[in-house]
């Protein structure tokens, strides 16, 4: 999993500077854009919606970016119905990964991983363990220990069920060796109160909420190469001894009605907004791990991400009832 993310990374890496010069500056849509957000607001798909909002007003100044809320069921919800959205280019869903594949394969959302059509990937959130700033546990030991204390009596909040934060706590319960509970929420921003407010012990969530709640939770680890230059005494998992290099990746979506062209305009749109300058400042400073992955890239990147989730799936029992 971990060679397989350092290789797309660098792919991108590579290749996306060059082409980004040389190509011409894409085609604005000739009227507003209906932007819709399968998580409620505040939390890093929204966070993620407004920098692109801002962006793509600089250029192109007669469009107005329209975020709309439909949030419930991890996000299943606007899944189920966003091919039910008119096909006409104007219409993009943020969707996100490993959820739109595990969310099936447990069986409780009203669509398939082959519904959803992407035609860009925008970043990459890394997975971040927090306890609330006032919590008596001060580092990951602490937590390890209090964990084993205390067998299924730790709370951690997350987004969703059947989502990459689920996903990542029962990682961390097997690959500790201990066992806590998981809460979910519908989204990172309905997580938020809790968390500062210490109604959970913590979360496992992503790296843009440890750094946009500085001073208010304590990062314990965090699921990177190398130390978060935001959080720099925070250890990595790897240095914990678990070889962790995971997250979310988010990205936009259209209904299967969309045309091909229109699909390729919006993939050269939005790779044109993560390759301005205001958007690398604006992910740099939030936490996001930017990454470029449009139509041409799109079928083997999701081939074998479809391949890595359904075998994660299987590790975490889903849909085995």
């Amino acid at each position: 999993m971990n060679t397989k993310l350092k290789k797309w990374m660098g792919i991108f890496c590579m290749a996306a500077a060059p082409a980004a010069m040389a190509q011409p500056a894409p085609a604005c849509p000739d009227r507003n854009v209906q932007y819709w957000q399968a998580f409620p607001p505040g939390g890093e798909s929204d966070l993620s919606a407004r920098h692109q909002q801002v962006v793509l007003k600089k250029k192109c100044p007669v469009v107005d970016t329209i975020i709309q809320y439909k949030a419930g069921a991890g996000g299943g919800l606007m899944w189920g119905q966003m091919n039910s959205l008119p096909g006409d280019g104007l219409n993009v869903v943020g969707i996100n990964l490993p959820h739109i594949v595990f969310q099936p394969i447990e069986g409780e959302v009203q669509y398939k991983t082959a519904d959803i059509v992407p035609v860009f990937w925008f970043h990459y959130t890394p997975d971040v363990l927090v306890v609330p700033e006032k919590s008596p546990i001060k580092t990951f030991a602490d937590f390890i220990a209090a964990a084993k204390k205390n067998p299924g009596k730790l709370n951690l909040g997350g987004s969703g069920l059947n989502s990459a934060n689920h996903a990542a706590h029962e990682r961390l319960n097997a690959a500790f060796g201990i066992k806590s509970t998981y809460v979910p929420y519908k989204g990172t921003g309905d997580m938020s109160m809790a968390v500062i407010g210490s109604q959970v012990d913590g979360a496992v969530t992503y790296t843009p909420f440890a750094i946009s709640n500085k001073g208010r939770v304590r990062p314990l680890a965090v699921a990177m190469e190398k130390r978060h230059p935001l959080m720099p005494d925070v250890p990595t998992f790897k240095e914990l001894g678990v070889d962790w290099v995971d997250g979310a990746y988010r990205g936009i979506g259209v209904p299967k009605s969309t045309p091909p062209e229109a699909r390729k305009r919006l993939s050269d749109l939005w790779a044109a907004l993560n390759s301005d300058p205001e958007m690398k400042e604006l992910a740099a400073k939030n936490g996001f791990e930017l990454i470029s992955v449009g139509t041409d890239q799109m079928d083997a990147f999701m081939k074998e991400r479809i391949a890595l989730y359904t075998e994660g799936a299987r590790r975490l029992g889903l849909g085995k009832k």
